[in-house]
């Protein structure tokens, strides 16, 4: 079986990691032990660029159970769990492209090697594999990487019409990947349906609150033992995961402002009792500044000189471009790891800025990413919208679907159930009510 991943050796260690988080995602396991009995993908080619950790491990083992031929890289290449990577090549024969701390190169062979899996089915964390599958749809070969090109160029006219024809659909777990696959639709480029399963109530209000925001303060505090309570913490954004982040910095003594650029979001936070101001003035105050937009130089040069030494700077979005570390890089004389997931740079006034993780996803690249029990829904999701969009994939159309409602209220019943918590019904009468204009007194 073919797979690049560090060492097969680490797969007992794994196998333990991973039965671990299972013992918390009881909604995915009950989808898994459905699937094992209806096989509603059986012979589904998937492809899956995911982070490679133990809650994903649950989900491609009940796709398998499912009847899926799974491939799995990584979309992130410091997010990797080397020993679920080798449990999951080993114990579960699924192959497997990902090593922690690949360079650029690598991740892009990776990616390379779930596209040749030509699959039927994509499940993306920030659209990396169905942007290239769409590169090669609209035949804007440029786009691809270098040696994504060069396989592409490799291939018979037959297999290059395969790959782009052979996709029914896919879909997308975050609000980076959402943004652009819905810019691909805009451009009338998306040549497949995809859904945004991220905009489900049971992934993003949960996921992206909780996960993001108890995840994110674990990266850093395992990286750096800061001390929140007293310190003055930066959000710059305040959606879900920014929301998430600021409730957790202020629960554990932070004094927390927020940035923002959208006027409705800048009011929610001040109505919620944070601080909010422009990043240019909270810049020389903050001593730690956590981004959580989507958006590229969020924290920019300008924001950079402005900074106190020793301030520490991280991401929580998706991809590494929320901070501008060539605008860093060039400011700075000196660089040197200080210690695991820190990165001193000394500026040329004797100012040290610390990064954490590289710019990329803090939460993932210094600790272990979202907690099982929430990504339990999160994984819910992609289980029962791969099962969708195989069954009705000749009725869809080729743009970015959310996900049905009953869906997402049966995820949120089966997950109440796991919790032993119980609501009320609706009765006869009062469905009657709502649903008349008639009785409106």
């Amino acid at each position: 079986m073919k797979c690049d991943i560090r060492d097969l050796g680490l797969a007992e260690q794994g196998k333990l990691r991973i039965e671990w988080a299972g013992n918390t995602m009881p909604v995915l396991r009950s989808i898994r032990q459905r699937f094992e009995k209806e096989k509603p993908l059986k012979g589904v080619r998937l492809s899956a660029c995911l982070h490679v950790t133990t809650e994903t491990a649950n989900l491609m083992k009940a796709l398998k159970a499912g009847g899926a031929d799974v491939v799995l890289c990584a979309s992130n290449p410091l997010s990797t769990q080397d020993d679920v990577a080798a449990s999951l090549v080993k114990h579960d024969r699924i192959p497997v492209f990902a090593i922690k701390g690949e360079d650029n190169a690598t991740y892009y062979e990776h990616i390379r090697a779930a596209l040749a899996h030509f699959p039927m089915l994509t499940m993306d964390d920030g659209a990396d594999l169905v942007s290239s599958l769409q590169f090669i749809a609209v035949g804007k070969l440029d786009g691809l990487h270098p040696s994504v090109r060069k396989w592409h160029d490799s291939l018979s006219e037959r297999d290059r019409k395969r790959l782009v024809e052979g996709v029914i659909g896919g879909t997308e777990e975050t609000t980076t990947g959402v943004i652009r696959l819905k810019a691909m639709e805009k451009d009338g480029v998306l040549s497949i349906p995809v859904v945004a399963v991220n905009d489900a109530q049971t992934k993003h209000l949960f996921d992206n609150r909780y996960g993001t925001g108890q995840s994110t303060i674990d990266g850093i505090i395992r990286a750096t033992n800061f001390l929140m309570a007293g310190s003055t913490v930066v959000v710059c954004g305040y959606g879900w995961c920014g929301r998430g982040v600021a409730t957790r910095a202020r629960g554990a003594g932070a004094n927390v402002i927020v940035t923002e650029v959208d006027p409705l979001r800048a009011l929610e936070a001040t109505m919620d009792g944070y601080r909010v101001m422009p990043i240019l003035d909270a810049a020389p105050i903050g001593d730690l500044f956590i981004t959580v937009t989507g958006d590229m130089h969020v924290i920019d040069a300008p924001h950079l000189r402005k900074m106190k030494d020793g301030a520490i700077v991280c991401n929580s979005g998706h991809f590494d471009v929320e901070i501008n570390l060539k605008a860093l890089k060039k400011m700075a004389k000196k660089v040197r790891a200080i210690r695991p997931f820190v990165e001193e740079y000394t500026l040329k006034n004797g100012r040290r800025i610390f990064v954490l993780g590289e710019g990329r996803l803090v939460n993932l690249a210094a600790a272990e990413g979202h907690p099982a029990c929430v990504m339990d829904m999160s994984f819910a999701n992609q289980a029962l919208m791969a099962e969708y969009m195989y069954r009705n994939a000749a009725r869809l159309e080729k743009k970015v679907y959310g996900v049905p409602r009953e869906i997402d209220a049966e995820i949120a019943r089966l997950k109440l159930a796991s919790m032993g918590v119980a609501i009320d019904t609706l009765t006869r009468e009062q469905k009657k009510y709502l649903t008349s204009w008639e009785m409106g007194t």
